[in-house]
C-alpha cells in the first residue's frame, strides 16, 4: 500500500490503531467534525499565527501543495532565517513544523499549541518531527513547545512575550526518539493488513494519553446498556468485556460493583427506574418559592479577546430564566443574549439583576459552574459582590439528585446529564434543535458576532441559541414537576 504517514496520522495510530485503519481504508466511516471541533481547530491555527509574530524576519512557506512545500523548504533553508511550516519527508513519512529556527550550525524546532501546559501528545508530536528532520541530515539542537500562559491577564494590547511560555522539552523528546522508527513500522504493518486492529478501549496500554473516545468514534460499536456505560472507572468495563460480558444486565451478582453500578444493573434487569423517594423528598422540601430555574451559556477563547480575562476564561454571554411563583402558577420566561462583538459581562450581570428576585430558590444544573461565573463577575465588578454573594447562597443544585443516583432510569445509559435525564423522565428531548449542546452554542455565537455573516444567518443562529438555552431551564422545570409526581 502506498501511503505517506503524516504526524497527525502518526498520533492517531498511537492513540487508536483501529481509528487510523478506518480513516485510511474506510474514510466514510469517520464522522464529520462538529462545529465545536472546527472552532477548536481554528483556535489552534490562530495561536500558531500569533506566535509567528515573535519571529518578525521569518519566512512563510506555502502549505496548500505538499510538493511545493517540500521544494520551498529546501530552497529557503540556505537563507538561515526562521521558517514557518517547513516540511520534510523521510522513511515514507512527512511532517511540517510550526517554526524552524536557525541556531548556529543547527536548528531548533518550535511547535505552538493552544493549551496551557505541555501534554504527553505534544512530546510524541515533536519526537516524530525530529526523527524526520534528522533523517534529512538537519542538526536539531533543541525542541521547544510554545504553550499559552494560563496566568496571563490581558491589559491592553496582547503581550506575546507574556502570553506564551517557551518550554524546552528536548530531554523528553529525546527519551521518545528511539521508539519512533519501531512505532512507524508498526503503524505501516497494521495499515497494510486486511484485518482491522483492536480498538484502543480494549487495551490498558496507552502510548499517547489523549481524549480519544472509541465509543464516540465507533471504533467499537455496542448496543445500549453495554458495560462501558457503567458509572465510574472504565477498568471494570474492560475486565467485564474481556471475559465476554457485553451488557450490564448480564453482570453476575458475585462481581463486585459500586452502589451506583449496582443500581444500574438492577435497572438494566428490571427495565424500571430506581427511585429513592426519601432523598427526593428531602430535596424538594428544600425548595422555596418563587423558584428561579437558571442557566448560563459562556464562551471561552484560547487568546484573550479583551481586557480583564486570561486564556480560556469563561465569559457569560447568555442566560435563560424560568420563574415559577407558586405551585399553581405557570412558569414565566426571561432571557438575555448579547448582540455585540464586545465584552458582554457587565450587561449580562445588569440584565440578570433585573429579573432575579431577592428571595426564593435558584435552581441550576451543576451549581459549581454558575457559582464560579458569579464569583468571577464579582471579582471584576467589585461593587456587585454583596449581590452575588446573596444570590450564591440561594442556589440549589438539581444535578446532585442524579449524580448520587437518587433517581436513575436505564434510558440514561450511565449519564446524569440534563439531556439524558430529561429524555428518560419525560417525552421531551433536544433532538429537534439546531443547536443542542453547550459546546456548539459558544462556537456559533462567536461566529455570528466576530465573523462576517449576513443578517438572515445571524437572526437564525440567535433564534437557535435562544431555543437551546430556553430548553435547558424548561427541562429543569419539567424534571421538578416529574419528581413531585413520583413522591406523591
Amino acid at each position: 500500500m502506498s501511503y505517506k504517514l503524516s504526524k497527525t496520522h502518526y498520533l492517531f495510530g498511537l492513540e487508536c490503531p483501529r481509528y487510523l485503519w478506518n480513516m485510511v481504508h474506510y474514510p466514510e466511516k469517520i464522522r464529520k467534525m462538529t462545529i465545536a471541533e472546527e472552532y477548536t481547530l481554528a483556535e489552534g491555527i490562530q495561536a500558531g499565527e500569533i506566535a509567528k509574530q515573535l519571529y518578525p524576519n521569518g519566512i512563510n512557506i506555502p502549505i496548500e501543495d505538499y510538493s511545493e512545500n517540500l521544494l520551498k523548504t529546501n530552497e529557503f533553508l540556505i537563507k538561515n532565517k526562521p521558517l514557518f511550516e517547513a516540511g520534510f519527508e523521510f522513511d515514507n513519512c512527512f511532517a511540517r513544523t510550526d517554526i524552524l529556527v536557525p541556531n548556529g550550525d543547527g536548528w531548533d524546532i518550535v511547535e505552538v499549541k493552544k493549551g496551557t501546559r505541555v501534554k504527553d501528545k505534544n512530546i510524541h508530536d515533536l519526537s516524530f518531527q525530529k526523527y524526520i528532520f534528522q533523517g534529512n541530515c538537519l542538526k536539531i539542537k533543541n525542541c521547544y513547545l510554545f504553550h499559552l500562559n494560563g496566568d496571563y491577564f490581558r491589559r491592553g494590547e496582547l503581550n506575546l512575550q507574556e502570553l506564551f511560555v517557551k518550554a524546552n522539552v528536548s530531554l523528553e523528546v529525546d527519551a521518545e526518539l528511539p521508539f519512533v522508527k519501531e512505532r512507524i513500522e508498526r503503524i505501516f504493518n497494521f495499515l497494510s493488513s486486511e484485518e482491522i486492529p483492536e480498538p484502543r478501549i480494549l487495551s490498558l496500554e496507552r502510548i499517547v494519553k489523549s481524549n480519544h473516545d472509541c465509543l464516540l468514534e465507533k471504533c467499537l460499536e455496542l448496543p445500549p446498556d453495554n458495560v462501558f456505560c457503567l458509572y465510574g472507572s472504565k477498568k471494570q468495563s474492560y475486565e467485564l468485556y474481556q471475559t465476554g460480558i457485553e451488557l450490564i444486565r448480564d453482570i453476575s451478582e458475585d462481581f463486585i460493583l459500586t452502589d451506583k453500578q449496582g443500581i444500574q444493573r438492577e435497572c438494566a434487569i428490571t427495565k424500571k427506574p430506581h427511585i429513592n423517594k426519601e432523598r427526593l423528598n428531602d430535596f424538594l422540601r428544600k425548595l422555596s418559592y418563587p423558584l428561579y430555574f437558571l442557566d448560563f451559556e459562556t464562551f471561552l477563547t484560547a487568546i484573550p479577546m479583551f481586557d480583564g480575562i486570561y486564556p480560556y476564561f469563561q465569559v457569560p454571554f447568555q442566560f435563560s430564566l424560568h420563574i415559577v411563583e407558586n405551585s399553581s402558577k405557570k412558569p414565566i420566561h426571561y432571557e438575555y443574549l448579547c448582540d455585540r462583538n464586545e465584552d458582554p459581562r457587565e450587561e449580562f450581570l445588569l440584565e440578570l439583576q433585573k429579573v432575579l428576585g431577592d428571595k426564593g430558590s435558584i435552581v441550576v444544573y451543576n451549581k459549581s459552574f454558575e457559582i464560579y461565573r458569579l464569583k468571577e463577575l464579582a471579582d471584576h465588578f467589585t461593587e456587585q459582590k454583596k449581590w452575588t454573594d446573596k444570590v450564591i447562597k440561594r442556589i440549589v443544585d438539581l444535578l446532585e439528585l442524579f449524580r448520587n443516583f437518587h433517581y436513575y432510569h436505564p434510558k440514561q445509559q450511565g449519564s446524569a446529564s440534563i439531556k439524558a435525564v430529561l429524555s428518560a423522565m419525560t417525552d421531551m428531548n433536544y433532538e429537534n434543535l439546531e443547536i443542542r449542546d453547550g459546546r456548539t452554542a459558544p462556537g456559533e455565537f462567536l461566529r455570528i458576532t466576530c465573523e462576517e455573516c449576513n443578517e438572515n444567518e445571524k437572526t437564525k443562529v440567535r433564534e437557535d441559541l435562544l431555543k437551546y438555552c430556553k430548553l435547558d431551564t424548561l427541562a429543569q422545570v419539567k424534571i421538578i414537576e416529574k419528581l413531585r409526581e413520583l413522591v406523591k
